[in-house]
């Protein structure tokens, strides 16, 4: 089955349902509209070899999932399916009769405060991650391994660039050895004619070691430098991440988050909230409410109207709350294995037999 297949055969359908910021009524004019759904195989394909669990449209905007598959993250108490499950109203396109079989209590459990709760820390997590980002750029020309290398001088040190500059000395012309019992110093030797063929202290811009050289026993050593090799792992590290996340990041929501000021993602900040309030609610309600009720406040947050940090104390102090209403809730441990594999059976009967 394929996702063209579907819709050239909709009788295999048995959900299908406005999702995202539309049901949430959280959407803009400007937003897309996400379509998820429910279908079942033709028999020769779910007991052959071709077995599909999903199928979407080359967006991924329009999403299905086999009946089999849908039972089974909702056992796990995945966030998009208890949703989908729970959506009513107008955002409901189509509904088989035998979706009335499938009830939300059969599956909400104290699963959901770590499957909303927990995601829902993780967009925090990454919320901070692109807050840093934005908020200390680096430069696209990438730093050299001579920039994280520096020279004892005086009482003190000096970076070997600057060294090299007073000096009038050529970093090409110099030669090292590591120090024994000295880690990352290494000392210095200079040949101001070339003529002893030392290696420099690196032999190319992109090198990410020292460069050794072998000292032939005329030359003294001239410094000692000291290279921050933990430091210059790290920054490697920030810029291969950085300027992976400049590479596929979503630019009309980059410029969004830049014109706001606030230097974070609102439209991520915006659903982090929107989880932790949908985890709180189920703990206390046994239900998933997807219109959001508090639709204005969400919405002030996507507008970058709050900010970063008042927003990052207030999803602390709410994960601190739905702590204790977890702890309280008469929501079961996890769904019952049982049960949801007799419904599943249940179901295929009713649609095979």
């Amino acid at each position: 089955m394929t996702y063209q297949q579907l819709q050239n055969n909709r009788q295999y359908l048995l959900l299908e349902c406005i999702t995202g910021s539309k049901a949430y009524g959280l959407d803009l004019p400007t937003s897309d509209t996400d379509i998820k759904g429910v279908f079942y195989l033709p028999k020769s394909e779910l007991l052959g070899m071709t077995y599909t669990p999903q199928v979407n449209d080359e967006g991924n905007d329009q999403v299905y999932y086999e009946l089999g598959r849908f039972i089974e993250l909702l056992y796990k108490n995945n966030p998009n399916l208890l949703e989908l499950l729970s959506t009513d109203g107008d955002a409901i396109l189509y509904q088989h009769p035998i979706m009335e079989s499938i009830k939300a209590e059969l599956f909400l459990s104290k699963l959901c405060k770590s499957t909303f709760a927990g995601y829902a820390f993780t967009q925090i997590r990454k919320a901070r991650g692109l807050n840093k980002k934005i908020v200390n750029p680096m430069k696209k020309e990438k730093k050299t391994l001579l920039e994280f290398c520096y020279v004892l001088y005086g009482q003190g040190s000096i970076p070997v660039k600057k060294w090299l500059e007073l000096k009038g000395w050529q970093q090409e012309n110099c030669g090292l050895v590591n120090m024994p019992h000295a880690k990352d110093v290494y000392g210095i030797f200079y040949d101001p004619q070339g003529d002893a063929d030392f290696q420099g202290i690196i032999r190319k811009n992109h090198s990410t070691k020292v460069a050794l050289s072998s000292i032939p026993k005329a030359f003294e050593p001239v410094a000692y430098l000291h290279f921050n090799e933990d430091g210059y792992k790290k920054y490697c590290k920030d810029y291969k991440e950085y300027w992976e996340w400049v590479n596929k990041r979503n630019e009309a929501r980059y410029e969004n988050t830049i014109a706001s000021g606030k230097n974070y993602d609102a439209k991520n900040m915006m659903h982090t909230f929107r989880l932790l309030d949908m985890a709180e609610e189920i703990a206390i309600h046994q239900k998933v409410i997807v219109k959001r009720p508090n639709r204005d406040f969400l919405l002030q947050i996507r507008r970058g109207e709050m900010e970063y940090k008042d927003l990052v104390e207030r999803a602390e102090q709410k994960a601190k709350s739905i702590e204790k209403v977890y702890e309280q809730s008469k929501l079961m441990e996890k769904p019952d294995y049982k049960i949801v594999n007799q419904l599943l059976i249940d179901l295929r009967n009713k649609l095979y037999y």
